[in-house]
């Protein structure tokens, strides 16, 4: 059984940090890349970064370069997304995603498996 679990999420206040993590399993974790999305509340979801675990590349929207960071750790089958200096407008709920193969790493069509999701709420 395929399962992508996210967890990290919660209250933070501007300026703040968290770090999420997706924990995977039931899929070759090393050939498949890891997306972060996010959906905020009448909007539409989208895609935050991603890593490709079979060659290390990784991508970031324009909106949160420099400011988060994502890793893999292919031994424990996780990726984990450092998030820094949030702002009220990083408030979603993220997901995690598995694509096999894509080229368009932020686009959700193209990935084959997802997370429940986690809450992440920025606070003014």
């Amino acid at each position: 059984e395929v399962q992508l679990v996210e967890s990290g999420g919660g209250l933070v206040q501007a300026g703040g940090s968290l770090r999420l993590s997706c924990a995977a399993s039931g899929f070759d974790f090393d050939f498949y890349a890891i997306g972060w999305f996010r959906q905020a509340p009448g909007k539409e979801r989208e895609g935050v970064s991603c890593i490709s675990n079979s060659d290390g590349s990784t991508y970031y929207a324009d909106s949160v370069k420099g400011r988060f960071t994502i890793s893999s750790d292919n031994a424990k089958n996780t990726v984990h997304l450092e998030m820094n200096n949030l702002r009220p407008e990083d408030t979603a709920a993220y997901y995690c995603a598995a694509m096999s193969w894509g080229t368009r790493w932020y686009w959700a069509e193209d990935y084959d498996y997802w997370g429940q999701g986690t809450q992440v709420t920025v606070s003014s």
